[in-house]
């Protein structure tokens, strides 16, 4: 691979950190399981059946409206959450060449070990 490409991926791999970082969290994943259903939900229903208060679900619903992954919309007097499958798509996109290096590189090393 190139230099040019390899600063491509790093540059992409700055990017992306945030959204991973934010996915890392099982509170934070299961929210977005919940969000994926295609529902805007308010605060109290993502807390239905949480053992976590609806201060401790807006803090991890913020973390992921910080990446772009959840969004907003004030419906009446109160905040609905909705899924933005955006930034999931660049990610898997990011995902999908990472995974085009190392099969080249393990096509690579076969190719090595065998001749």
């Amino acid at each position: 691979m190139s230099h040019k490409g390899r600063s491509s991926i790093s540059v992409k791999r700055r990017a992306h950190a945030p959204a991973f970082a934010a996915l890392g969290d099982e509170t934070r994943l299961a929210l977005v399981a919940k969000l994926c259903a295609g529902q805007r939900h308010s605060i109290s229903q993502l807390t239905k059946g949480s053992k976590l208060t609806r201060q401790a679900i807006t803090k991890h619903l913020r973390v992921l409206e910080n990446v772009g992954i959840v969004h907003s919309v004030r419906t009446g007097r109160e905040n609905r959450f909705e899924f933005d499958p955006g930034p999931m798509k660049e990610m898997k996109k990011y995902l999908d060449l990472v995974s085009e290096q190392w099969d080249q590189a393990l096509s690579r090393l076969k190719t090595f070990v065998e001749n």
